[in-house]
Formats: structure tokens, sequence, C-alpha cells
């Protein structure tokens, strides 16, 4: 019987192990296998070089600046969209009229797709006809058109508050879902106490929130740095390399440059930046925090 339920299991399995095999396992042993090799647009074959394109890796200066931009997209996205998603779910959380109808509302930036929200965005941040600019000049902010895009201070906040609106659905609806179980009578008698909105928050429903807090953290990490399609149609990695993150500058050398061997040595070490926390998540799943 167990024997016949091992088998079935590992039958299920099959399918996933194949895709999983194909879409990500192939594609990433061919890239390490290219990473050992010297191979441009112009040479008819590779030639083989050993460790040369890590080596030259620890000398360029753009490959360490596009790990640092990344560095700094990943914690401004991640802490954004943890600080926005908990804030939404927190008044999602409240009763109100119409609550069900702007809950389903909530989740249309999951499901437009990134490179249409990139567009939209980049039409908001337009420097001619922006709705930003309108906005902020009606208010009196700002006295001329700001071109956000021209700089790299303006590029940066305009890729981050993107990604941060594509994810607040994802995380508002881990939030929510962990806020159902919170023991309301609890917090009644914290305002019972005297307690206020922050000191509920810091005393009561951040301790409970933290294994999801956990959660999201890791898997926004991970989807912040696995992030292109959204940065490359925003501003594609530019002005003046500001938004250049790993994905961009893998795809630049490989598709722009043709390097594709030094290419693939990049992008090995951008899926090696991956592992970590994919591995604290996957660790969390199996003990089953």
């Amino acid at each position: 019987m167990k024997a016949g339920q091992s088998r079935m299991g590992l039958l299920l399995l099959l399918p996933a192990a194949m895709a999983f095999s194909v879409v990500i396992l192939y594609p990433f042993l061919s890239a390490l296998g290219l990473s050992l090799f010297e191979f441009t647009v112009e040479m008819m074959e590779p030639r083989y070089i050993g460790f040369e394109n890590f080596a030259k890796i620890a000398s360029d200066p753009d490959v360490w600046a596009a790990f640092w931009t990344t560095a700094i997209y990943v914690t401004l996205t991640t802490l954004g969209t943890l600080v926005a998603g908990l804030g939404w779910a927190l008044i999602m959380n409240q009763p109100f009229a119409g609550r069900g109808v702007l809950r389903s509302l909530s989740l249309l930036p999951w499901v437009l797709p990134s490179t249409v929200s990139a567009f939209v965005w980049g039409w908001i941040f337009n420097a001619r006809y922006g709705v930003l600019n309108a906005f902020l000049m009606e208010l009196g902010l700002i006295d001329f058109p700001q071109a956000w895009l021209s700089t790299p201070q303006g590029a940066m906040l305009a890729v981050v508050l993107t990604k941060v609106w594509l994810s607040i659905p994802l995380f508002m609806s881990f939030f929510l879902a962990g806020l159902q179980n919170l023991d309301k009578e609890q917090i009644d008698a914290a305002r019972v106490d005297g307690a206020g909105n922050f000191a509920v928050l810091r005393d009561h429903i951040l301790p409970h929130l933290r294994p999801v807090l956990i959660i999201v953290v890791v898997l926004g990490v991970i989807g912040n740095l696995q992030q292109f399609d959204t940065v490359y149609a925003l501003t594609g990695g530019g002005p003046v390399r500001a938004t250049t993150v790993l994905s961009v500058e893998v795809y630049r050398r490989a598709f722009e440059q043709w390097d594709i061997g030094y290419a693939s040595a990049v992008g090995v070490l951008w899926v090696a930046s991956l592992l970590p926390p994919a591995f604290l998540y996957l660790r969390m799943l199996v003990k089953g925090n």
C-alpha cells in the first residue's frame, strides 16, 4: 500500500519536475557552461577560457554598479511594499460600506501585465503631459514641469513606485489573511486600557503578524531581485545607468553587446544572489513556519 502511494506521488510530481528541468534547470546549466567560454557575435564558435569571465567581473565597474543599484532597488521596493501593503490591509480589515468592492479593485495592479503598468506609470511621470507634474503644479509644489525620468533620482523613484504599486495586492493579501486570526477581544481590551492606534499596532498587531512579515520580506526580496520588465520598459536602465539592475545588465551584455559568455557569467552571479532568500523561504516552508 505504501509502495503504491509512493509511486503515485512520484508520478504526480513528474510533470512539475519535467517543467522545472526544461524551464529553469536546463537554462541555468547552459548559462553556467557558457560562462566558462568566450563567445561573441563575431566568433564562429565559443572558446574555452575557464573562469576568466568571473575574474573580469571582479574588476568591472559597470557590473559592480549594477550590483549596488540592485541592492538599492530591492531595499526600497521591499520596504515600500511592506509599509504600503500592511497599511492597505489594515484599512481593508475595517468594516465600511463597499469594502468588498474595494478589496476586489485592490487586486487590479496584480492582474495587469507588468509592461502595461510600466507604460501607465511612464505616462504619469512624463515631463510634457504627465499627471504627476500637473498635480504638483496645481498644488503649487513645483513651478515648472520636471523631467522625472531624465534624472537618476527621479528614474529610481519611478521604477520603485511602479514595482511597489504592482506588489501591494500580494502583500495586502498576506497581511489581510493574517489579520483574520487576530484576537479582537485583546485589541478591544488594549483600547479600553488607553492604548492608541500606534500602541496597538506596535504591541499587538505586528507581533501577531511576525511570521507573515518574514514571509513577505523574503518573497519581496526574491521577486525584486528578479525584476526586469518594468525597469526596462520604464527607463531602459537609464539615465546614465541609474536604474541598471543586474537583470538589465545581463540583457545588455547578451543582446546589445552580444557578449554571450560574459553575460552568462553575470547571469550566474545574478542567480546566485537569489539563492540565499530562496533557501530561507524553503526552510521556512519545511519547518511549517
